[in-house]
């Protein structure tokens, strides 16, 4: 079998990349053709994505990746572009951790009650989901103009192509998509006076979504046609298809900024307890669901490192090691770890608060946060398996936190399950195979797409130490009790 090329466009919150992936002969690999950051600008007051040079990294990568057979795009979720008559963007994308949406959720909770609007679109509470956005972009100029609005990747594939279109997963994390029919919520959309006739169509994972316009052909040195094939287009979504799990007995944890810890299902839970436990049902590759919390993640360890001018992690991690084990732990999916800025102090006040030793280094601090990300993996995990009823023997760790040899052990630990650690680059994997699959480079549904990363990658198994399981019901009680 002839070896083929595909452009995996994976956009983060901090950096972007272009990954050029390889399917030939039952196996696929990865290089990273460019590497971009992603740098939030604040402006008059609100914080902004630089969309253009986002769009401007991506041509960057293309040019690096050389001819491919396709290319697909994923994101980060909720936050969008508006398009004005013309297709012209209106401003730069606002940032989700912009401070526009606060008070929002008591807005729309008076027309629409949390209840309600659990059981109508099932996705978890977070108070920049996009309804919240919207909410806040009401009676303004920039919203009144607009005529389109575009989720991150789907701009960016409008822009490469000229077609619009709202891909699935990424769609479903709105607010407005309902979970057991997979399109919007009309009620929803209605009672929060949301237009619908903003968004373009929606794609399913594995649609074409157009073709590389003439110029972006001439800025790449691309040879056309080149398809741009919608996949997985929340990074999530991509990093789930590309969990090389065996069987359904597993949990996730796709980890970076955030963790998404959780369970993939065939259909969604909507029940209050799966609300009040802050669930969310958001859709995956192949008709799947992604029943996952939201944690904090590695946003925290990320801010101290800013906060401490950079440091080299290594050396920390080798020391937090060394470190006392929970010896102080604070609750990663606090809304008051949300914005950025003064994150160690915030770790040490939420430790004093709750009557526990604030950390007396900065070792001591990123044990803190390492052990209070592994205890949430733990708490979602379990909370999952039970809201689901769904029994799990393995837990799956990806992305960026894979190469965080300290968190795997202590989420095995916590979890009191093997982990399975790998790939690093899940999102890309899984966006990569979606486009191969689609070129007809491989066969099978989802089983048989990780299977081939079984084959094709080195993973690395972490065994829990039952020794610790005492002090990890400690430490849940006194998060529980904070």
């Amino acid at each position: 079998m002839s070896e083929q090329a595909f452009a995996a466009v994976d956009l983060g919150a901090s950096s972007g990349r272009v990954m050029l992936g390889r399917v030939r002969d039952g196996t696929v690999s990865l290089t990273e053709a460019h590497r971009f950051p992603n740098r939030p600008v604040r402006a008059g007051g609100t914080l902004h994505w630089d969309a253009l040079a986002l769009y401007g990294g991506v041509l960057d990568g293309l040019r690096a990746a050389g001819q491919v057979a396709s290319v697909g795009i994923d994101s980060w979720a909720v936050d969008y572009g508006l398009l004005d008559a013309s297709g012209a963007l209106i401003g730069n994308p606002v940032h989700y951790r912009d401070a526009r949406t606060e008070g929002m959720s008591e807005k729309v909770a008076a027309v629409l009650s949390p209840a309600e609007l659990y059981a109508a679109t099932g996705l978890q509470h977070l108070p920049f989901n996009t309804i919240y956005q919207l909410a806040a972009a009401q009676g303004t100029p920039a919203l009144a103009a607009a005529r389109r609005l575009l989720l991150i990747p789907d701009l960016i594939a409008y822009w490469l192509t000229g077609e619009a279109g709202t891909e699935l997963t990424n769609a479903s994390t709105t607010q407005l998509i309902d979970p057991r029919t997979r399109t919007w919520s009309g009620r929803v959309a209605e009672v929060l006076v949301v237009d619908l006739a903003l968004f373009p169509p929606l794609r399913q994972p594995g649609e074409r979504a157009g073709e590389l316009v003439a110029d972006v052909l001439a800025e790449t040195g691309l040879s056309g046609p080149v398809p741009v094939t919608a996949v997985g287009s929340h990074d999530t979504a991509s990093a789930v298809a590309g969990v090389p799990a065996e069987g359904g007995d597993f949990a996730y944890i796709a980890t970076g900024t955030w963790s998404l810890a959780g369970l993939e299902l065939d259909a969604p839970v909507l029940t209050e307890d799966s609300r009040r436990a802050n669930f969310t049902n958001e859709l995956g590759v192949d008709g799947t669901v992604r029943y996952l919390r939201n944690i904090m993640g590695l946003w925290l360890l990320q801010e101290c490192l800013r906060e401490w001018g950079d440091p080299e992690l290594d050396p920390l991690l080798a020391a937090a090691a060394d470190r006392a084990p929970l010896r102080s732990v604070v609750d990663a999916g606090a809304p008051e770890f949300i914005a950025p800025g003064g994150m160690p102090g915030r770790v040490a006040a939420a430790c004093r608060r709750t009557g526990q030793p604030e950390p007396r280094d900065r070792a001591e601090t990123v044990r803190c946060i390492l052990d209070s990300l592994a205890l949430a993996h733990r708490r979602a995990v379990r909370d999952a398996s039970r809201l689901a009823g769904r029994t799990v023997r393995v837990v799956h760790v990806v992305g960026g936190g894979v190469r965080n040899e300290l968190l795997c052990q202590l989420t095995a630990d916590a979890c009191e399950l093997p982990v399975i650690a790998g790939p690093a680059e899940a999102a890309a994997y899984g966006n990569v195979l979606v486009q191969a699959r689609a070129a007809g480079a491989v066969s099978g549904g989802l089983p048989e797409l990780r299977g081939l990363l079984r084959e094709s990658l080195p993973l690395r198994r972490y065994e829990p130490d039952l020794a610790t399981a005492a002090q990890w019901d400690e430490a849940e009680a006194v998060v529980a009790g904070g």
